[in-house]
């Protein structure tokens, strides 16, 4: 186990719940539950996908109801809402329909937080959506305000919070009060410090790359003007890790060089460090299935630096924050920590 490793382990451990109930929506394997967990907060997970919800259970201390969300739902009462709406429609891997897609979960968040009214609320987006889809944004911030909260919306990237892995992602808070995002850390963790200890190595069921993936890769390679190999290097972060390059055998799949000059896609356990998830994390589910809830999953050691910010908001009294519109907040403000 590498310092790393041992460091996640005992930083992101559940504890026993405080006052404050966290609601956690399409909450996948419990990422971003488990950071608000080792801050000492109560959660409650709700997830459409068996096998995710299944590892939420078996982990956390929370419990995790498989279910769809819709608007109109009813919940149960909590202090915050957090969630990662699905980011399908926004992602620039995707088609980009936006709010024409059936998966974004956007109305069914807005209509968590006016049903619930919770004293904060928080989630996590692809970065695209403050791109190609501002105009969406606008939308879901100004109602978001109509409710009743401040918005503070920050792009942060999770290699500033001690994730090996270059990641970065809209957060949107809204309170009553004050909010103030996570400060970053000075040094990067890198993949050395995440896999130093399996790089090198042929884990029990990893996958070799054929002659035939090579040659594809290098390739795609060449075609993308690529100033060497984007194989994984032992001294500087990874690339963003997401359910497509860890799961499927593309031109973008993670892959590490053995000694040997022989490449080799990661096994789970790689992969859930580089998003920092303990070694005591167990994925439920299928190999495939596994990878598809790391890469979807908001990095547990980002979600734990957020949840302390949270906290700190909660310890302030709930006030009549005046509500900073669209139109008076600098759009810089959106790319302080990129």
């Amino acid at each position: 186990m590498t310092p790393y490793a041992d460091s996640l382990g005992k930083t992101l451990v559940p504890k026993m719940a405080g006052a404050e109930k966290v609601i956690d929506l399409f909450a996948g394997c419990g990422g971003l539950s488990l950071g608000f967990e080792a801050a000492g907060f109560a959660t409650e997970g709700f997830e459409m996908v068996p096998s995710a919800a299944e590892t939420y259970r078996s982990n956390l201390i929370g419990h995790c109801e498989t279910t769809t969300l819709e608007v109109g739902f009813d919940y149960p009462a909590a202090d915050v809402v957090i969630g990662g709406p699905p980011c399908q429609p926004f992602s620039v891997r995707g088609k980009q329909q936006g709010m024409k897609d059936a998966r974004d979960g956007f109305p069914i968040f807005i209509d968590a937080v006016r049903r619930i009214r919770p004293r904060v609320f928080l989630f996590e987006n692809v970065r695209n959506l403050m791109y190609s889809h501002r105009w969406y944004l606008d939308l879901i911030l100004d109602e978001l305000e109509t409710i009743g909260y401040s918005v503070e919306c920050r792009c942060l990237n999770a290699v500033h919070y001690g994730v090996p892995q270059n990641r970065e992602r809209l957060i949107v808070v809204g309170h009553r009060s004050s909010f103030h995002f996570p400060k970053p850390g000075n040094v990067a963790a890198t993949v050395g410090d995440a896999i130093g200890d399996t790089i090198a190595t042929i884990p029990e069921g990893a996958r070799m790359l054929t002659p035939e993936q090579d040659a594809y890769i290098a390739e795609y390679e060449r075609k993308s003007h690529c100033a060497r190999p984007r194989d994984l290097y032992p001294d500087i972060p990874a690339r963003t890790i997401t359910c497509r390059n860890l799961a499927g055998a593309t031109s973008d799949m993670q892959r590490v060089r053995l000694p040997d000059g022989r490449r080799r896609r990661l096994v789970v356990r790689e992969a859930a460090r580089l998003q920092s998830f303990p070694d005591w994390f167990e994925f439920c589910g299928n190999e495939t299935q596994q990878f598809t809830q790391i890469g979807n999953a908001v990095p547990p050691l980002l979600a734990y630096n957020l949840a302390i910010a949270v906290r700190e908001t909660l310890a302030n009294k709930d006030g009549c924050a005046a509500t900073t519109r669209r139109s008076e907040r600098p759009a810089s403000q959106l790319l302080l920590d990129i």
